[in-house]
């Protein structure tokens, strides 16, 4: 087949103008007309017409308090010097709260207001004031009068809303029906989650994040089976999808490369309204229809496939239930460090988010439209305009909370050099205190100091090697943050080599091993402790950096460099046993480091901290968990190594 090419590069504000244009020419952004439910069971649907009441509630004149019904004119005159005598069965009747009054009677005498009294063979009351028409009833209609519109059209039925309409006689009513959307996951190399992993296979989750994403809009998902890179296949499915459902989304296969069918099947079967739009992630998205049916192409790559969905498709399943898309819960923060960003294309990036004390700071999390964990370990997202090339460090934003803003107050935010414990610090710390949380940005030791000292993080976590002295940490703290009250608590003391394939086919013994011809090594970033202790030893054994092939290729955490000796990409790269172990890796041996974590003595009592603290020196699960990823000493956790 002819190889696709684009046919816009639109920007994001234009693409929606022609696709709401399309839909609205097209009429297939109209409400869903309604079917019948019941009430019992209309929670979260939308009405599809008014309700009203069909009886009034009450619907008699109801006792509002345990106590006497009587006529209010009969107890004028009433003091505590002169009470007033009513019979009982004649001017004064027993209800409960509920009862309908006795024919006659207009006001309710509360039992704590009357005083039993007997006399001339007759049983009587005496009460000591007077009461007004009405009193501690509850009249027919209070609540509800027959006739009376309880929810409007286009209204999302609440619990309350089902007592109120039940308690007005209404047994069913009309809701929209829900929207049916359609999700055809496709990819010769999708198999579906339990079946075996290789080469070239990947796990088909794309349409099972879709199919929730359309449950929590009040859609109604119905997925597909993998359709394969055939052209006939997917023209037969998309065919059959639009005179089904109400929304038709092809996952992957919407890019120009040689076996993207997508964009080609749409336009043989309808109008592509446009294909490419100038966002990142996401540009090759294709919006279409197929007999009077919207149909998204979006990316295959996960975050690309949840934001395109999102821009695209959340709209329109919004409309076709009546409703908008509530707008998104918005905070203002300050950007924790420079983030370059593509002229020419509006880019979403993904942040997590906290309160340093006054500053709320956003700290950039992985860019890759493939890292689905970037959507799930991020707190917001920032949009950052087409005409813009980046946000500085420092500068003001808006971020769109994916998380409630009162959590954001009660997360410890740390910043600094990565470690698989932290991962195990924030579920402990989860699992003690539910709504406080550990938000970790890897971003290296010496990035975690410097984001202390510009007051956007509460922890660092940091493994700095002084050359001079052989000792950690310490003096870059006296270095860098001077001026500061300084803490420094000791989380671990881990093993620190080569990771290396099963067998070490290279023969990795040292550092001198890197030098040699087709020994391909994957580095960590600059600042990092890691990648200061590789050059203190490259210098040490005298080799150029330029020797090592590989040195420029930079990943941001253990397990990421552990991949790439996994996947092939490199031979071998410095990183903790507990990496190598996780992946059924080979170590060689360099160094224990010292694991510590900088925290400014102005943080050290905040209730979260404080927790945090709480776990790392007494939770025995916690200490536990550590010991079995292998590599770590876990016997001065907790213990205050140094104090500026």
């Amino acid at each position: 087949m002819k190889r696709n090419v684009f046919l816009d590069n639109t920007p994001l504000g234009e693409a929606l103008e022609r696709w709401n244009a399309a839909l609205e020419r097209a009429g297939a952004a109209k409400p869903l007309p309604g079917e019948t439910v019941a009430v019992e069971k209309s929670r979260g649907r939308v009405t599809a017409a008014p309700v009203t009441a069909a009886v009034s509630s009450p619907s008699y004149h109801a006792a509002a308090m345990d106590g006497y019904a009587v006529r209010f004119a009969d107890t004028f005159g009433a003091t505590e010097t002169r009470p007033k005598r009513l019979a009982v069965g004649r001017d004064a009747f027993p209800v409960d709260t509920g009862d309908p009054l006795p024919e006659g009677c207009n006001a309710v005498v509360m039992i704590e207001h009357v005083q039993p009294v007997g006399g001339a063979g007759e049983e009587a009351i005496e009460i000591i004031e007077s009461v007004t028409p009405w009193h501690h009833v509850r009249t027919t209609g209070e609540d509800i009068v027959a006739t009376e519109m309880i929810v409007p059209e286009n209204h999302v039925v609440r619990p309350v809303d089902i007592g109120a309409m039940l308690g007005a006689g209404i047994t069913e009513i009309s809701v929209r029906r829900r929207p049916r959307v359609a999700v055809i996951p496709t990819g010769d190399e999708l198999i579906q989650p339990g079946e075996p992993p290789g080469p070239g296979r990947i796990f088909e989750f794309n349409s099972r994040v879709l199919c929730g994403l359309v449950e929590e809009w009040g859609g109604e998902p119905v997925r597909s089976e993998i359709v394969r890179d055939n052209v006939e296949s997917l023209r037969t499915r998309i065919g059959e999808a639009a005179s089904e459902g109400d929304l038709v989304v092809v996952n992957a296969g919407s890019s120009a490369g040689s076996e993207d069918y997508t964009v080609h099947v749409l336009r043989e079967l309808g109008e592509v309204v446009l294909h490419g739009v100038s966002i990142k992630p996401g540009k090759p998205v294709i919006l279409a229809l197929v007999s009077g049916k919207p149909v998204l192409g979006i990316p295959g790559y996960p975050v690309s496939t949840v934001l395109t969905f999102e821009l695209f498709g959340k709209p329109l399943v919004f409309a076709l239930q009546g409703r908008r898309v509530p707008p998104a819960q918005t905070i203002r923060a300050r950007m924790s460090r420079q983030t370059a960003s593509p002229l020419g294309q509006e880019e979403f990036l993904r942040v997590k988010v906290g309160r340093v004390g006054e500053n709320i700071v956003a700290t950039p999390i992985s860019r890759g439209a493939g890292v689905l964990m970037s959507l799930v370990r991020a707190d917001g997202i920032v949009r950052i305009p087409a005409g813009s090339e980046g946000v500085g460090a420092g500068a003001e934003i808006d971020v769109a909370l994916l998380r409630p803003a009162e959590e954001i107050s009660k997360t410890v935010v740390c910043i600094g050099s990565h470690d698989n414990t932290l991962d195990l610090l924030a579920n402990a710390l989860k699992k003690r205190r539910p709504e406080m949380s550990l938000s970790s940005a890897h971003v290296g030791s010496l990035g975690g100091l410097l984001a202390l000292k510009r007051g956007e993080a509460h922890v660092a976590g940091t493994h700095l090697l002084d050359e001079e002295t052989g000792t950690y940490n310490v003096s870059y703290l006296r270095k860098i943050l001077p001026d500061r009250r300084m803490t420094l608590i000791r989380l671990v003391d881990r093993e620190q080599g080569f990771v290396v394939p099963r067998g070490n086919p290279m023969g990795i013994k040292g550092f001198g091993d890197l030098a040699r011809p087709g020994v391909v090594y994957i580095n960590r970033q600059a600042g990092s402790g890691t990648r200061l202790l590789l050059d203190h030893h490259l210098k040490k054994n005298g080799i150029d950096p330029g020797k090592v092939t590989g040195y420029g290729h930079e990943e941001y955490t253990h397990m990421g460099v552990a991949a790439a000796v996994l996947s092939g990409v490199a031979s071998t790269g410095l990183a903790i046993l507990a990496a190598a172990r996780a992946l059924g890796l080979d170590f060689v041996p360099v160094a224990i480091e010292e694991y510590d974590l900088a925290i400014p003595r102005e943080f050290l009592n905040l209730p979260m901290v404080q927790v945090l603290l709480e776990v790392i020196r007494t939770d025995r699960e916690f200490k536990d968990a550590i010991r079995a990823l292998g590599g770590y000493g876990v016997e001065r956790m907790g213990e205050v190594v140094w104090e500026s």
